[in-house]
């Protein structure tokens, strides 16, 4: 089990944080090399089973600040929005398009990928859907029962509005993720780790690259959550391991699954010149 929250290149042992509230509107203005931003805080930790990375999921909602807001409307200056896949309990297999709008109204979430679409699905679903039988057992759910992932790719991006503001695009300052069964700290390559998180802004500028950390054995929980100073994510990429779901996981495929989704309220964008 491994726990750390890092500032920029330092790590330091958590033990609390606390973060102000960010205003209702941001103002993205053009990137330039006058701009000074604080770096951000990163909460990271692995191990074998959900308990062994609940603090450092909590330790980030605490940081983030203020209340979960559900599915109330937007603007709201404060808190934070969750996706949990879990459907209030369903155990139902459900296998959605891209891009999949289903929280783009009530949580400011869209997700889209080059594969075929999505499945949210307990073990034995995601088994099924991927033709796969070892799946139900390689992979556990973090908040039971369903896991998320693409098909036919192993890349999500996730972007960012107003909820209840239709298509109103959105930043948010801070964006974490739950894993299952992140194996390798760096890919068969060695280009990095397998399981990577990229963070855009508004212009499509990289803001921060973060490797997932990885947990020996079947069925371990990984957590990456990324604090920025203010609300500058346009769009999370995600790249869960390295390797196709539906191919069989070993010493050199990494395939991981995802579970709970946890971001800072979007705040609308006004960009100017």
């Amino acid at each position: 089990m491994s726990h750390a929250l890092r500032i920029g290149s330092f790590a330091i042992v958590l033990a609390s944080f606390a973060a102000g509230s960010v205003q209702p509107t941001v103002q993205a203005q053009e990137a330039n090399r006058k701009t000074r931003y604080l770096d951000p805080v990163v909460f990271q930790a692995a191990g074998p089973s959900a308990a062994s990375i609940q603090s450092m999921v909590d330790a980030f909602r605490l940081a983030i600040g203020g209340a979960n807001n559900g599915n109330v409307a937007g603007p709201i200056a404060t808190g934070r929005r969750e996706i949990n896949w879990d459907g209030g309990g369903s155990t139902a297999t459900s296998v959605v398009p891209t891009p999949f709008d289903g929280f783009l109204l009530n949580r400011g979430a869209r997700f889209a990928t080059r594969g075929g679409g999505f499945v949210q699905a307990p073990v034995d679903g995601l088994a099924a859907t991927f033709n796969n039988a070892s799946y139900a057992t390689e992979f556990k759910a973090f908040s039971p029962v369903r896991l998320f992932s693409p098909i036919d790719s192993n890349v999500t991006t996730a972007q960012f509005f107003v909820p209840g503001g239709g298509d109103v695009a959105a930043t948010t300052k801070a964006f974490g993720a739950v894993f299952s069964d992140v194996d390798q700290q760096n890919d068969r390559w060695g280009h990095g780790g397998s399981t990577v998180l990229l963070f855009y802004g508004v212009y499509g500028n990289l803001l921060y690259r973060a490797e997932v950390p990885a947990s020996e054995g079947e069925a371990s929980f990984s957590f990456m959550g990324v604090l920025f100073d203010e609300a500058r994510v346009a769009f999370v990429r995600i790249r869960t391991g390295n390797a196709l779901p539906g191919t069989d996981d070993d010493q050199r495929h990494d395939v991981v699954m995802m579970d709970d989704f946890i971001y800072g309220e979007p705040q609308a964008v006004i960009k100017t010149q």
